[in-house]
């Protein structure tokens, strides 16, 4: 298990200030954390600010070049009325690595709540950050809204993964009833650099049909991830990407330099695990054998 660093702890409470429960609904959950990585004057990497409160808590593994921060939602999940916000910096000349200790998971909602997530990243001159959470699983009526703003130097490195898994397959589960908005927007210097954006709301499955969506398996598609490779080495892998992409019945994928200093790629699968297997070794490149330990638990 990860070892934890000194941290300090803002007291935990069940909602933020202002917020009313009605009579009869449990406390949703309120979370929120905030780190940023600094270069020491022995060259070590190591934590500049950090601070948390509510359900989400930041661990540290040791042992590693960079400062790798892992995510946990103590609340076990998220579902409608929950609220939680992340931001994170990689301060000059500094690498900092941020994933999460499991698949996020999303629950059922009443009708009229909403789960939301919030992140907000920046990167220094000179500096990089790895976002590479792992899956976020969407289960049947659940609704959840999330934004991932990204804002770079002119020559900071930016390696962006976000699976998805549509479901529990394993299960029979068929997301007929859900709502999901996801928006990730990535700027260097102010500019305009990425901006991507999914919309499901109502039958998940059957828009996911759709040729123009996900329709290029031969069955059902319950699994993607979005991927984004900002900085000098990002045309450089291209060709390399495009040889490790399936093109088969249960995975598909695609890659495009859209400058060249970003890369961006999508990939489809069947179902979670078909789309593991095709990931890691991607990441495991990207990464230079140091995605993190949690990723093989």
């Amino acid at each position: 298990m990860p070892q934890a660093a000194d941290i300090a702890t803002a007291p935990q409470r069940p909602s933020a200030p202002g917020d009313v429960v009605a009579a009869g609904q449990p406390p949703r959950a309120r979370g929120r954390a905030h780190v940023s990585s600094k270069r020491r004057d022995d060259g070590a990497v190591a934590i500049d600010t950090l601070h948390q409160s509510g359900a989400l808590k930041l661990l540290f593994p040791t042992g590693r070049p960079d400062l790798e921060a892992v995510t946990v939602n103590t609340a076990g999940g998220i579902t409608g009325g929950d609220d939680f916000a992340l931001t994170a910096k990689a301060g000059a000349q500094s690498q900092l690595t941020l994933t999460t200790q499991a698949a996020e998971r999303v629950y059922r909602a009443q009708s009229h709540q909403t789960g939301q997530m919030t992140t907000r990243l920046s990167v220094e001159p000179q500096a990089r950050l790895r976002w590479v959470p792992q899956e976020t699983i969407l289960f049947q009526h659940s609704a959840f809204r999330r934004s991932l703003h990204v804002e770079l130097a002119d020559d900071a490195e930016l390696l962006l993964v976000e699976p998805l898994v549509f479901g529990r397959v394993a299960m029979g589960e068929h997301l007929s009833a859900l709502r999901f908005h996801d928006q990730i927007q990535i700027r260097r210097a102010g500019r305009l650099l990425f901006r991507d954006a999914i919309r499901l709301d109502g039958d998940a499955m059957a828009q996911l049909k759709r040729p123009g969506i996900a329709g290029v398996l031969s069955g059902p598609c319950t699994a993607m991830v979005t991927l984004v490779l900002a900085g000098p080495g990002a045309e450089a892998a291209l060709v390399w990407l495009r040889t490790q992409l399936p093109a088969g019945k249960e995975a598909y994928g695609g890659a495009s330099l859209l400058a060249p200093d970003l890369l961006h790629m999508r990939l489809l699968a069947r179902d979670s695990f078909v789309l593991r297997q095709s990931l890691l070794p991607i990441l495991d490149k990207l990464t230079e054998g140091s995605l993190p330990r949690c990723w093989r638990l």
